[in-house]
């Protein structure tokens, strides 16, 4: 325990006199460097924790959150039904896919077809959101193109598109691609550029007869009231069928979601050497103090003290400097956090600059979202850190001579 006495010293030894100015330094650097460490690595991991859940709002928005898949034979939605209070389901929805390509005045681009029957493709949230232009019905013969595709391929609502499908079609000339005519209907936005460029619906009917499927090739999208717990629902999924494929929004994306886990980690190792850097300084500081304050503490051997308890009253001045430096972190870093937004648009007006380019992110906010756990791991390691570098500083107190330090100058 630490007494009395032992606090007052350690607080009177923070004072620091005016011919104690490289100590003042040295300590101001230390705690500014540990609060900006501290606040900068919230700030940090409070934004990639933002981008990261954005961005799984809106693959999860606009994409099934899990797939059924057969090989060989029609899949039976009994098991379903049956589950899907237990599966905490939301809805289930036969589809199909192809590649194909689309061909449009003078412009050819390839593109994913995806296929929903008519009274499905209201179902989706694509078809929900603000920026839906144009008919919620699929009929056959008509597509819904996404906002990238119709604006690089100068297309809009009523323009009509071929499609091209790798089936083939015997004629007297050999083998050619299956094409058919399609009518825009729709434009949709899902706030994904990539996503609305390489990605169209259509009837699925039509889809199957542009590619020459049957209904035993359609799978089965499930959509659940919570697609955040995903791995759990693939593996109840993969009981009721065992002899089907099952793949989620999860594996789909799994590099994308390793690439910003191994940025998050990276990032915080930087930062947190920040952090370790400037609490070595505590350690010159600890040190030089120790120096200057060597004739004050022969005075307070002499009187009694015990070593063990100048050791602490040391010991208690870099822990104060490091918890209060940690503090203020804290304090900034969640402030920052919030309003990070706002700190985004100023410093883009002030340098006349776009720091969040939509096309580059496909988010038009920079998204920030605290992790209260992760502030408390930050906290506690700097803390430890510090706690750490006036460990030595302390214990050399313990070896200075009285009858020395009272002769000290």
């Amino acid at each position: 325990m630490i007494s009395q006495i032992e606090k007052e010293i350690s607080l009177r030894f923070l004072k620091t006199r005016k011919k104690d100015g490289f100590l003042n330094v040295i300590s101001i650097f230390s705690f500014i460097g540990i609060s900006l460490g501290v606040a900068v690595l919230i700030i940090v991991m409070s934004v990639m924790n933002g981008f990261r859940t954005e961005l799984i709002n809106k693959i999860v928005g606009f994409n099934s959150h899990a797939v059924i898949k057969s090989f060989d034979k029609k899949i039976d939605d009994i098991n379903i039904i049956k589950n899907k209070s237990l599966l905490n389901l939301k809805q289930h929805i036969f589809s199909n896919d192809g590649e194909a390509i689309l061909l449009s005045k003078s412009y050819t681009k390839g593109l994913l077809l995806k296929g929903y029957l008519q009274k499905d493709f209201i179902k989706l949230d694509v078809t929900k959101n603000n920026n839906f232009n144009g008919s919620n019905i699929l009929e056959e013969k008509s597509i819904s193109i996404g906002k990238e595709l119709s604006l690089n391929l100068n297309l809009d609502i009523g323009d009509s598109v071929t499609i091209l499908s790798p089936s083939g079609v015997q004629t007297i000339m050999g083998s050619l691609p299956k094409q058919e005519t399609f009518k825009i209907s729709s434009i949709f936005d899902s706030g994904l550029s990539d996503f609305n460029e390489n990605v169209a619906y259509i009837n699925l009917n039509s889809l199957e007869s542009l590619f020459d499927k049957e209904n035993k090739d359609r799978f089965i999208e499930l959509y659940f009231f919570d697609p955040n717990n995903i791995e759990n629902k693939k593996t109840e999924l993969n009981k009721l069928f065992k002899d089907e494929f099952i793949y989620t929004w999860s594996d789909l994306n799994k590099s994308l979601f390793s690439a910003l886990k191994v940025e998050r980690n990276v990032m915080f190792i930087i930062l947190s050497l920040i952090i370790i850097v400037a609490a070595f300084n505590i350690i010159s500081g600890l040190t030089i103090l120790v120096k200057n304050k060597t004739r004050d503490i022969g005075i307070l051997k002499s009187i009694g003290l015990q070593n063990k308890s100048i050791k602490k009253i040391f010991f208690l001045v870099g822990f104060i400097i490091g918890t209060t430096a940690t503090f203020f972190g804290v304090l900034i870093g969640i402030i920052f956090s919030l309003y990070i937004e706002n700190v985004r648009n100023f410093l883009s007006n002030l340098f006349d600059i776009n720091l969040f380019p939509e096309e580059v992110y496909f988010l038009s906010t920079m998204p920030s979202e605290i992790n209260f756990q992760s502030i408390l791991l930050i906290s506690i390691s700097s803390v430890f850190i510090t706690i750490i570098v006036s460990i030595y500083p302390a214990s050399k107190v313990s070896k200075l001579d009285t009858i020395k330090a009272l002769k000290y100058e």
